[in-house]
């Protein structure tokens, strides 16, 4: 039985998408056909590759890799002459030399959004396939999209079409926004109106559900609901929502994932149960919301006393999982840092760039006034938010690789390989890292039986990289990693990443960050909205 209290339109799901829509703001052109990558193959081979297999193992190698109908069918140890054909599988339709060269699992963001925020000031926005590209450029092989803001039915057409491997792009996972937050579009109001929504969410086959909070009785059945349906869920707790729940709170309800930061200081207050916010305070006010939140985890416990080492051991015995996200807010540690990286001049979008710089009004564009102070802040709250990180998977919590791109200086791929970066300087060795990237992210999703490590019976979601990734999560870069190369007494920048291998499909990453170096650089010259503006128009309809 329907709520009569629940519109009938927009579907569940597409709420966001119809209110941008009716804001005039443009949709992002979604892709439809595929224009890059080779293959699957009837059988493909790698040939003597070092294996780094996503479980946490140490590197073995050499090993032969067969990949059929696009299963990985046999994981031989070559021993002896690498030439010689006794020691080697049979041939394969294609085959690509591995000698000398790395294979890791696919790497699964689990926080990532396919587009961008949307100003009316900052021109077209860019095309999907500038998203999806720079991905797979960077090895990420599957997306938890958290929360389709282009609408729900869009993001299940674009999960259709990676799964039948129609458009170059990772393998999607649709989680949609939940309306219940009175500073976001908000369309339920009572637990009822939640459960019924849910169910109508879960026919139309999404994945999981995105939440930012809600009132409690709302939340708590909500969870409940995605429980009996079978959806996964992950909450970016809200400032706004956070007072009457935290992190804590929505886990016991059945919540399945904390996304970045916010509620679990909350969980490790003693003396105070909100925040100390500034009595001139206005969440409104971009810069207050973030500089102020830079405050949080000092206001709680200390890391190794008795309420941090109760919290961490209520989280583990509920069999949490938290994606920080770290480099999301990482250019609040050194803005001028994040602002010069070396990626934007050929890879970030004109619209992008517009949009990250200081404004009223855009999300994440809160620079008009960061400080040093702000960056110290910062820094402080970020050794404290590691520290628990790192005690949390030190203790067998699991913990994953998230990216959330697109906002505050962060530019797909090449944020989820600084999530890496961060990742490591929390504490975890790049064997954790890796493991976090793949095996921990699959777990998440409810994928471990199909990716996230390398095995037989598992798909074909494979990296082929010149360069050993564990030595330097630089060298994963598009842009690579400096090195100075003392035979010609100059300065080479070394990339890692070489093949991206997603269901079968063989996608060279060089070819890939060529075409969006191509996007970029038309998006940056005058003609661009007239010659797209006729797609992007047919994409809003």
């Amino acid at each position: 039985m329907t709520d009569s209290r629940i519109p009938s339109t927009p579907l569940a799901g597409d709420e966001l998408a119809a209110y941008r829509a009716k804001a005039g703001q443009p949709a992002v052109t979604a892709a439809t056909t595929r224009d890059r990558g080779v293959g699957p193959f009837k059988r493909l081979v790698l040939r003597g590759a070092t294996v780094i297999d996503g479980t946490g193992a140490p590197p073995i190698g050499p090993t032969d890799i067969v990949i059929e109908s696009n299963r990985i069918t046999l994981m031989k140890k070559v021993t002896g002459n690498l030439s010689t054909a006794a020691n080697r599988v049979p041939p394969g339709d294609h085959e690509i030399d591995c000698r000398g060269k790395w294979v890791t699992p696919g790497f699964v963001d689990c926080h990532a959004h396919a587009g961008v925020a949307y100003h009316a000031a900052n021109g077209w926005v860019p095309p999907v396939d500038y998203v999806y590209k720079l991905w797979l450029a960077h090895g990420v092989t599957t997306v938890r999209e958290m929360g389709s803001m282009n609408g729900l039915g869009w993001m299940l057409d674009q999960k259709r079409r990676s799964a039948e491997n129609t458009i170059a792009a990772p393998r999607l996972l649709a989680y949609a926004y939940f309306p219940a937050v009175n500073d976001m579009l908000k369309t339920i109001h009572t637990p009822d109106q939640g459960r019924v929504w849910l169910r109508s969410l879960k026919e139309r086959g999404a994945d999981g559900v995105k939440f930012f909070g809600a009132p409690p009785a709302i939340m708590e059945a909500a969870l409940d609901e995605c429980g009996k349906l079978g959806l996964r869920s992950g909450c970016h707790h809200a400032q706004m929502a956070v007072t009457r729940m935290n992190a804590l709170t929505t886990a016991k309800w059945g919540l399945t994932s904390a996304e970045h930061y916010y509620g679990l200081p909350e969980a490790l207050f003693e003396d105070r149960i909100v925040q100390h916010f500034p009595l001139d305070y206005d969440y409104n006010d971009e810069y207050f919301r973030f500089s102020v939140s830079g405050q949080m985890f000092r206001q709680g416990a200390e890391p190794g006393s008795a309420r941090w080492n109760e919290v961490l051991e209520r989280f583990l015995e509920i069999g949490f999982t938290f994606v920080p996200t770290f480099t999301i807010y990482d250019a609040n540690r050194d803005l001028m840092r994040a602002r010069q990286a070396d990626w934007h001049k050929d890879y970030t979008w004109k619209s992008m760039w517009n949009y990250f710089t200081p404004q009223r009004g855009g999300h994440g564009s809160y620079w008009y006034r960061w400080s040093t102070t702000n960056e110290v802040e910062w820094k402080e709250n970020y050794r404290l938010w590691m520290a628990f990180i790192n005690d949390y998977k030190n203790r067998g919590g699991r913990v994953c690789t998230g990216s959330d791109s697109g906002f505050i200086y962060s530019i797909f791929g090449f944020g989820y390989v600084r999530e890496l970066e961060l990742l490591q300087e929390a504490g975890f060795h790049p064997l954790e890292v890796v493991r976090s990237a793949t095996s921990q992210g699959a777990a998440l999703c409810g994928l471990s039986d199909e990716i996230g490590t390398l095995e037989v019976g598992k798909l074909a979601d494979v990296l082929i990289h010149d360069h050993n990734p564990l030595t330097d999560f630089k060298l994963l870069y598009g842009t690579g990693a400096m090195r100075f190369v003392d035979a010609t007494n100059s300065v080479e920048w070394h990339r890692g990443l070489k093949y991206t291998i997603k269901d079968g499909v063989i996608y060279d990453t060089a070819e890939l960050l060529a075409d969006v170096r191509e996007l970029v650089k038309a998006s940056w010259e005058e003609d661009v909205p007239a010659r797209f503006s006729a797609q992007q128009s047919k994409a809003a309809e």
